[in-house]
């Protein structure tokens, strides 16, 4: 597990999360734990390294 830093597309304040480097390729909604919005999340790991991570607004 490794925490990445990055913005809430909805209010726009750094946060970060813990990320499994073990699962190649991850998928989930996560709320931001400043604005409570829900966030789309998708992480791709290849060799252990971090490759893409998208992080969009959802909208309710």
């Amino acid at each position: 597990m490794e925490e990445h830093f990055f913005q809430c597309p909805h209010c726009w304040e750094d946060i970060s999360m813990l990320i499994d480097y073990s699962v190649p390729h991850q998928s989930y909604v996560e709320d931001c734990e400043v604005c409570c919005n829900p966030i789309q999340i998708t992480v791709s790991i290849s060799e252990g390294e971090l490759e893409s991570f998208h992080a969009e607004s959802i909208e309710q």
